[in-house]
């Protein structure tokens, strides 16, 4: 993927020169030493001309427009003529506080420049400060990677295999939608279409992928034969699809098919996906899976999709789990990933296990509100270290905020029962997406 951001510091020559150009030589340094994907004018663009130069040709997916002096906003306006992309606006620090001249102004031309950001209704990240600061740092950092997310989803092909079962239509996801909003595009099958590929197999076909499982899978080997082979069978028809297709996420029915159909489980397939860097969803949870993926960019890591199904007030606690379809690279290392039944089925294989403790864990998920307008939740919190506590897999989440008041306003403002848990936190990130992505934030 070809992400470019570009650098336009913008001014005019008529401010302190020397100061403004130990801005621009620090503000380039800094986000070199942020993202190598940058572009950056050889000089401070103190002219419409300079700056047009500067423009043409250009395809960014990210501007970062600083404000090195005062500019009109003529200069914002000719930005906004030739680019439709995300925007961060930058303030400089006045560097001299003596009495004496206004160095940079930059400020005023920070109000300019918003003051067309708004009236042309572009979405935009603002940050203040001088480049060698940590909120700045930290903050450009953040917006960049929005960006990068951005992109990603324009480039990723989503797989929904199956539909929502009756009662569950909230993840239900429509191509139009996701196109509109996302900039994702959706494929759907039906479960069936993979379960005919997967009876196709020989016993020798799926040698490799089973042994594979066997690798990541602690106990496999005690499944009954017929469902650890059908297992392998399913493993490698969603693995050659994914390739086949170019998929980068997917949701995935599970119930009744694969357990009345197939005789045979799909969850822990799901589970190695997301270890294979294909968030997957079950419970065809279009909406779920897209969140997963999300998280998966931003951390480079799998990320844990399940129920909230307690809340300890004592604990500060919420305990999310699901059936048995979680990453298993998240397992606690004193278990590791193990093969069970499943919960209410008792057919096997699915996964078992309790989560790995982690310091920092973003709960969120992409949902709609009673109009059907998206809307993103996010919450903070750490990730304790805490055995197993239902069968399937499970991780328990000591929040920062109340999480008894999370749970009451979550529950009566009506957000669908599957959530994220992201293994790090990405809170800036996803608030700088949804606001690019004109989507509401809610936060808990």
């Amino acid at each position: 993927m070809d992400f470019e951001f570009l650098y336009i510091p913008i001014g005019v020559p008529t401010f302190h020169l020397e100061s403004a150009q130990k801005e621009f030589d620090k503000s380039v340094n800094m986000l070199k030493s942020i993202d190598g994907a940058g572009k950056y004018p050889e000089e401070m663009l103190l002219s419409i001309d300079k700056l047009n130069a500067f423009l043409e040709g250009k395809n960014p997916d990210l501007v970062i427009v600083q404000n090195i002096t005062f500019a009109n906003s003529a200069y914002i306006s000719e930005v906004l003529k030739k680019f439709d992309c995300p925007v961060l606006l930058w303030t400089l620090r006045e560097p001299v506080i003596d009495g004496g001249r206004l160095r940079l102004n930059s400020l005023t031309g920070a109000y300019s420049a918003a003051n067309t950001l708004r009236g042309l209704a572009r979405p935009f990240e603002y940050i203040f400060g001088s480049p060698e600061e940590e909120k700045v740092i930290k903050k450009t950092s953040s917006v960049i990677k929005a960006a990068r997310l951005k992109k990603a989803l324009t480039k990723l092909n989503f797989l929904q295999v199956g539909h929502t079962p009756q009662g569950f239509g909230f993840g239900r996801g429509l191509d139009l939608e996701m196109l509109r909003t996302f900039g994702v595009t959706l494929l759907s099958i039906e479960a069936r279409e993979l379960i005919n590929k997967a009876k196709l197999y020989s016993d020798e076909d799926i040698k490799e992928y089973l042994e594979d499982a066997d690798t990541r899978i602690n106990g496999l080997n005690e499944t009954k034969e017929k469902n650890r082979l059908d297992f392998a069978r399913l493993y490698r028809a969603y693995s050659e699809y994914c390739k086949e297709n170019n998929i980068g996420a997917l949701s995935s029915r599970c119930w009744p098919d694969f357990f009345t159909a197939f005789g045979t489980p799909v969850c822990a397939v799901l589970g190695i996906l997301n270890d294979l860097n294909i968030p997957s969803a079950c419970e065809a949870d279009t909406y779920g899976g897209l969140t997963m993926y999300m998280a998966r960019f931003l951390t480079d890591s799998p990320a844990f999709f399940g129920d909230p199904v307690s809340m300890n007030e004592e604990e500060n606690t919420i305990s999310f789990w699901h059936c048995g379809m979680a990453a298993c690279s998240l397992a606690r290392t004193d278990t590791g990933a193990c093969a069970d039944v499943h919960c209410n089925r008792k057919i096997g294989p699915t996964l078992d296990f309790g989560c790995k403790a982690n310091p920092d864990a973003t709960i969120c998920r992409i949902g709609k509100d009673a109009k059907g307008e998206f809307r993103l939740f996010l919450s903070h919190g750490e990730i304790l270290d805490k055995p197993k506590q239902f069968n399937g897999t499970c991780l328990v989440v000591k929040t920062d905020n109340s999480a008894e008041e999370i749970v009451n306003r979550s529950v009566t403002d009506g957000w669908e029962p599957h959530f994220v848990v992201a293994y790090g936190d990405i809170t800036d990130e996803l608030k700088a997406l949804a606001n690019f992505l004109g989507i509401e934030v809610m936060c808990y």
